[in-house]
C-alpha cells in the first residue's frame, strides 16, 4: 500500500450508507483495496499496530473513552483470526475478546440485549465481540424464531441501544467480515483435511450454509436499518486474510484517531516528590 492510500480514510470506502441503498451482493469479496499481497500487507499491520499500541495505552490511562468493536460473518468469515491478528499484538490488560454463542437459559430469561450489555467496555476499554446482539436479527429472522413482526421491532431497539452507549462514552465500530460462498467451501473442506482443525468443525455449519441467500438478505436488511452515526457497519472484503486485517486495523486506528485522546493531566505535586536512596 502506497503513501497516499494509507492517507486516505479506508472507512469511506467500505462504510455502508445510512440512506439504505446498500447491497452485499455488489462488493466483492476478493477485494484487496490496492494491497499488492502479503509481504506488504504484514509490513503494513506491523506500522498500524505500533500505532495501535500508542492510541491503546492513552485510552487506557485517560479512562474517558471505551471502543466496542463487534465482527459479525458467515461461518468461516475469519472472526477469530482477525481478533488475533489485528487486536492480539495489544495489551490484554486493556482488551478483552466476548463471544456469543446460543443464548443460555439464564440469557433467554431476560430480554435478548441484557447478555450484550453486561459486556459493554468500561471506560478505558476495548472489547472485541465475536457475534453479537445481531444474531437476534440474523439466524433469529433466516429460522423463524420469532414473529417477523418482532424482528422488525429489534432494528429500532438495537438503534436506540447503540445511540444509548455511544451517548454515554462508548464508541461502537462494526464489520461485516464478507467471503464468498466459494471460498467458504474451501475453508470447511480445509478443516475436514486437517486433523488439528476437526474441532473447528460442525456439521451444523453445511445446514446453514444451505441457507446462504436467505443470510445474504437478511444481513442487507440489517446493514441498512442499523448503520448510523453512533454505530456504523463496515463491510470488509475477506477472502483474502491479509488484507482483510490490514482493512479492519486501518479502521480501528482511524476511529481511535478520531477520539479526544491524551493522557491525564499530571499531579502538580510530582516536581515535589523526591525519591530516597
Amino acid at each position: 500500500m502506497t503513501a497516499k492510500q494509507r492517507s486516505n480514510p479506508l472507512s469511506k470506502h467500505f462504510r455502508v450508507p445510512s440512506n439504505g441503498s446498500f447491497k452485499l451482493a455488489k462488493v466483492d469479496p476478493g477485494d484487496t483495496c490496492g494491497i499488492p499481497g502479503k509481504k506488504e500487507a504484514r509490513k503494513e499491520l506491523r506500522r498500524i499496530h505500533e500505532r495501535l499500541t500508542t492510541l491503546q495505552e492513552v485510552l487506557y490511562a485517560q479512562a474517558k473513552h471505551a471502543v466496542l468493536v463487534v465482527l459479525q460473518a458467515m461461518d468461516t468469515g475469519g472472526k477469530d483470526s482477525t481478533i488475533r491478528h489485528v487486536f492480539g499484538p495489544l495489551n490484554p490488560q486493556g482488551v478483552r475478546a466476548i463471544g456469543f454463542k446460543a443464548p443460555t437459559p439464564m440469557e433467554l430469561a431476560h430480554d435478548y440485549l441484557w447478555r450484550i450489555h453486561n459486556e459493554i467496555p468500561a471506560k478505558g476499554m476495548i472489547h472485541v465481540f465475536n457475534r453479537s446482539h445481531y444474531e437476534d436479527v440474523l439466524v433469529v429472522r433466516v429460522h423463524n424464531l420469532i414473529p417477523q413482526s418482532e424482528i422488525k421491532k429489534r432494528y429500532d431497539q438495537i438503534n436506540a441501544f447503540e445511540k444509548h452507549l455511544s451517548e454515554n462514552g462508548v464508541t461502537i465500530v462494526k464489520f461485516l467480515l464478507h467471503i464468498g460462498k466459494d471460498e467458504q467451501k474451501l475453508r470447511l473442506q480445509s478443516r475436514l483435511d486437517r486433523p488439528d482443525k476437526h474441532w473447528k468443525f460442525n456439521v451444523a455449519d453445511l445446514n446453514e450454509r444451505d441457507l446462504w441467500k436467505d443470510y445474504q438478505k437478511a444481513f442487507d436488511v440489517a446493514l441498512n436499518r442499523c448503520s448510523t452515526s453512533n454505530g456504523p457497519w463496515y463491510v470488509v472484503p475477506a477472502n483474502h486474510k491479509w488484507s482483510r486485517d490490514v482493512i479492519v486495523g486501518r479502521i480501528v486506528l482511524e476511529t481511535l484517531k478520531q477520539l479526544d485522546l491524551k493522557y491525564p493531566d499530571s499531579d502538580p505535586e510530582l516536581d515535589k516528590v523526591v525519591i530516597s536512596d
